[in-house]
């Protein structure tokens, strides 16, 4: 499902919010040359699997080969027209994924100010996760950063950031909002995807994350209802959700989830090895670069990286 916005949309592997990969504009080009190819005209000679006629003088060779030409010229069009296509689909493509060697300065000061992370201030790596709670993606990777989070003992935090895919996901988000006030935010976000998007997922049903359930919900956790429901009707929280999308906005993320690995962006559901993976990578990258730990995210990622979207066919830009 499309967030309606003015900016280029790029995401890749399993996530609300899907761009056509590669593969699929080589299937349509497939696709419209055999509805569409030329047949040949009456009377052409067929390619030949061996070698082309060089007998006679140089003229007549000559006039052969425009023969051959006139005479195929329909479907040459045609091939020149596909290939024309398949490389400005190509090319839009790469413009829309970020470029391997960007890092994106994402900015978390709000989201961990008010509590929407899971692990410690000193970690070395920070990854943000830009989710939607009715996205069946982000349910099923957040046991993965849960995991991650223990095994990685300290060095790994993840941070929260609100995307809004789903609009019925909307009081989920806004309720997560007015937990954090009351400093619960984890309680609740755990509880919402066992007890609310466990629901819905299985019943198809968007009565089940409404607002009235996800009070229901938040109560189960121990929060002050009647607190939590003046906190979701407020303009603060609405605002931070729009902040959080606003932010997430600017590095063209438009798909679920989306994550930020000390910057490095990448969507989907990945699997628990290729997250390791990418962690193992920038903790060996903390490490060599002598920052501490704990200001790494501020000075190298915040610091040094890129304040906005950086496609694969957009220039590197210039050392400051």
């Amino acid at each position: 499902m499309k967030i309606i916005t003015g900016l280029a949309l790029v995401a890749a592997l399993a996530g609300c919010e899907q761009q056509k990969s590669r593969l699929d504009s080589t299937s349509d080009a497939k696709a419209m040359a055999n509805a569409k190819s030329p047949t040949a005209a009456p009377g052409a000679t067929p390619p030949s699997a061996g070698k082309s006629d060089r007998t006679g003088t140089i003229e007549e060779r000559l006039a052969r080969l425009e023969d051959a030409h006139d005479r195929n010229a329909e479907a040459l069009d045609f091939l020149n027209k596909v290939y024309a296509q398949q490389k400005a689909q190509l090319d839009e493509s790469e413009a829309a994924e970020p470029a391997d060697d960007a890092v994106f300065a994402v900015d978390v000061t709000d989201a961990v100010q008010q509590g929407r992370v899971d692990g410690p201030p000193t970690a070395a790596v920070t990854i943000v996760k830009a989710f939607d709670f009715a996205c069946p993606f982000c349910q099923r990777v957040a046991p993965i950063l849960d995991q991650l989070v223990r095994d990685y003992r300290g060095k790994v935090r993840i941070v929260y950031l609100n995307m809004v895919v789903h609009p019925q996901a909307k009081p989920a988000h806004l309720a997560s909002c007015a937990a954090a006030k009351q400093g619960k935010y984890k309680q609740f976000k755990d509880a919402f995807w066992d007890k609310g998007y466990g629901a819905y997922a299985q019943a198809n049903d968007p009565e089940l994350i409404d607002e009235d359930h996800v009070l229901v919900i938040a109560k189960g956790v121990g929060l002050d209802t009647a607190a939590l429901k003046a906190d979701m009707a407020s303009p603060a929280c609405a605002d931070q959700v729009k902040r959080d999308m606003d932010e997430l906005a600017r590095f063209h993320v438009n798909a679920t989830p989306t994550f930020f690995i000390n910057g490095k962006q990448m969507s989907g559901a990945l699997p628990k090895d290729e997250f390791k993976q990418r962690i193992d990578d920038q903790l060996a990258l903390v490490e060599r670069s002598g920052v501490p730990a704990a200001s790494y995210y501020a000075k190298v990622v915040i610091g040094a990286g890129e304040k906005q979207f950086r496609g694969k066919r957009d220039p590197r830009p210039p050392a400051k």
